[in-house]
């Protein structure tokens, strides 16, 4: 069988970087998109020394007689103030201009305000409550790099500079093609004999949770003309196309000769790993094909682990695998396999501060109540015991899925 990592290793490196021409994007539309080109600050940040307070801006060394001062002006976030006269004070409010004259900032709640002028109760330093342009970002500083897919930290940071559009690299699309007799598709009647399709919206889900777009959705029969035909509608109209069941060695199980018969180069794996044995990696006419296993709880252990770092190299991102972290496992029941072993477990903090990971009850590839419960993957090694107390790696879903 083929090693978890190599397998990993060999999905990306069969991952082509876009070829595609990078695109404008609007800004309002920039959430999820990854940027073509690095974005530097053109506008210094703060753009002047403002006011961290409500307050007074003052001389400091108008304030060593101990005197009250006129209040010279009150200027509010948004106008300009007047240049500070000696002995005068202006009134500010969070966000203020610093008046021209002005070092030190007071703080309302240090201060008494009455007949025009103010005293000062509690002696500030020199400085003090002033924002100073540029102390968070300077001109020419790089704000967001090739490669970041935005959030909506990002595109709050670039709206300070003023960015209506950004260049970004066209949706990377996906095509999604579930396989089997067996399945009826959700809505419809269902017999006994039959189950409902839960890979091909799930894999869906799980690309849109990517930031990238399901180009088309297919079903098809076990039969070699239904999944050719299938899969050259998906690899002429995507840009990779993942496949669900059909790619192990049963009778049924055709999804690699048809491959191979629309002149498909086809590598049939049997991957270190559980869940998530039987994985594939082809391409028809120049569009890679990912294989998955039919069993919905393997197809989406091995696209967290195996595809999502392939579909972030082919959208242009940097940081295609994410952090894997550690925890300590939690369980009464010792887990070892041959395989590596990716349990579905569930993370939280203990009175030490320490990652504890608790496993879910069924971690059996049929027990699907497991994904929506579990906000992880604990890796338990291949040939190995681990149980209550050890130390393994965990891939948290929020970042490997997103």
């Amino acid at each position: 069988m083929l090693e978890f990592d190599a397998a990993q290793q060999q999905l990306l490196d069969a991952a082509p970087a876009p070829t595609t021409q990078p695109q404008a994007c609007a800004l309002r539309a920039a959430l999820g998109r990854v940027l073509a080109q690095d974005v530097h600050a053109e506008v210094a940040l703060p753009p002047a020394d403002n006011s961290a307070m409500d307050g007074y801006a003052v001389r400091l060394a108008d304030l060593a007689a101990g005197a009250g001062l006129p209040v010279q002006q009150r200027c509010y976030a948004g106008e300009m103030p007047e240049p500070l006269r000696a002995g005068h004070a202006i009134r500010l409010f969070t966000g203020s201009l610093i008046p021209a004259g002005a070092d030190t900032v007071v703080m309302q709640e240090d201060c008494d305000e009455r007949d025009g002028h103010v005293q000062v109760r509690e002696a500030p330093t020199l400085g003090q409550h002033i924002r100073r342009a540029g102390e968070d970002i300077a001109p020419g500083t790089c704000i967001a790099a090739a490669g970041t897919r935005l959030t909506a930290a990002h595109v709050a940071l670039l709206a300070t500079q003023g960015h209506a559009e950004l260049v970004v690299w066209p949706r990377l699309r996906v095509g999604i093609l579930s396989t089997g007799d067996e399945l009826v598709q959700p809505g419809h009647a269902r017999a006994l004999h039959q189950l409902y399709d839960s890979n091909a919206p799930m894999l869906a889900a799980l690309v849109e949770g990517l930031g990238a777009e399901v180009g088309a959705t297919r079903h098809a029969r076990d039969d070699e003309t239904a999944l050719g035909e299938a899969i050259l509608a998906l690899a002429r109209d995507c840009d990779i196309v993942l496949t669900a069941g059909g790619v192990s060695v049963g009778e049924k199980d055709l999804v690699k000769p048809v491959l191979e018969s629309l002149g498909g180069r086809l590598a049939l794996w049997k991957v270190r790993m559980k869940p998530g044995k039987p994985v594939a990696l082809g391409a028809v006419r120049g569009t890679p094909v990912v294989c998955l296993p039919g069993n919905p709880v393997s197809a989406f252990a091995v696209f967290t682990v195996l595809v999502s770092p392939m579909l972030r190299r082919m959208q242009g991102r940097t940081g295609v695998r994410p952090p894997v972290q550690h925890g300590v496992l939690r369980t009464a029941t010792p887990s070892s396999d041959s395989r590596e072993n990716f349990l579905r477990v569930r993370a939280a903090a203990d009175e030490a501060g320490r990652l504890v990971l608790t496993p879910h009850r069924g971690q059996t590839s049929g027990i699907m109540s497991a994904l929506p419960w579990a906000d992880g993957l604990a890796r338990i090694p291949a040939d190995a015991t681990r149980g209550d107390g050890d130390v393994v790696a965990y891939y948290p879903l929020a970042s490997w899925l997103s």
